[in-house]
């Protein structure tokens, strides 16, 4: 694994109390990195993975509790982890919601109510737009980078709802107009994750999870730190690499 020397940077991280966001925001904090963890006020997890992750270390870790869904909240919540860390180096948008605890099959369309694509659209999609365009300002200052996380489901596969994948492909496809529009002094990438076994919102099956290794060149799920490390790589290194979106499954796609 690439390690990086990061005392002196600043990182926010969406939806960083389990999963992918507290992966990154593990290995950012191991590298010296301050780090913001956003999560949903209420959600008790938030306060304790902070507490835990600065025990750990040793990294000076923020709590920034807000609804990235929501167009006031998202980017006051921004605003203030920036003033709280006093710069912004790294965006990791990772915030985001299948709006359904089973999948929802593409034929299904009577499940795919007008609330579900409200909450996908407004959370996955224009939280990463609007987190993005209040950091900009103090990524710009610092010539830092952003990564949102995408998902194989924008790409070709059904994931676990059309709606939840056309927000996807929205944000594969904002990722490369936000490249141009904070050019050049601010890299912006995405990473697009297989099947992942994480504390996700969907309830796979058995026979689910067995057929995403089975059809996996490399015949396992993804972990929340395989994402992690090439999340990590992107913001921290990669220095030409912008507007891309990095496919991390296993082979799963191919």
């Amino acid at each position: 694994m690439i390690t990086y020397d990061l005392e002196g940077k600043a990182a926010l991280v969406t939806g960083g109390a389990s999963g992918i966001g507290l992966a990154s925001a593990t290995m950012l904090a191991r590298a010296g990195c301050a780090v913001a963890i956003n999560f949903l006020a209420g959600d008790p997890r938030g306060p304790e993975a902070c507490a835990k992750l600065a025990e750990q270390t040793g990294a000076r870790i923020v709590e920034a509790p807000g609804d990235v869904g929501d167009a006031a909240d998202g980017p006051r919540m921004v605003e203030q982890a920036v003033a709280d860390l006093g710069r912004l180096d790294f965006l990791l948008n990772n915030a985001g919601t299948p709006a359904t605890r089973t999948a929802i099959a593409p034929h299904e369309l009577d499940r795919l109510t007008e609330e579900v694509w409200a909450t996908v659209i407004q959370v996955n999609l224009l939280g990463v737009f609007r987190c993005s365009k209040a950091a900009a300002p103090a990524l710009r200052a610092a010539k830092g980078a952003v990564v949102s996380i995408a998902s194989i489901a924008g790409i070709n596969h059904a994931g676990s709802s059309m709606a939840y994948g056309a927000t996807k492909a929205g944000v594969i496809s904002l990722t490369k107009n936000l490249a141009r529009g904070l050019a050049p002094d601010v890299r912006v990438n995405a990473v697009a994750p297989g099947a992942v076994d994480s504390t996700w919102m969907i309830e796979w099956t058995n026979a689910q999870r067995a057929s995403s290794i089975e059809n996996a060149l490399l015949k396992r799920r993804c972990t929340p730190e395989d994402i992690a490390e090439v999340v990590v790589f992107l913001l921290a290194g990669a220095a030409m690499v912008t507007g891309q979106t990095v496919v991390v499954d296993g082979g799963l796609t191919v």
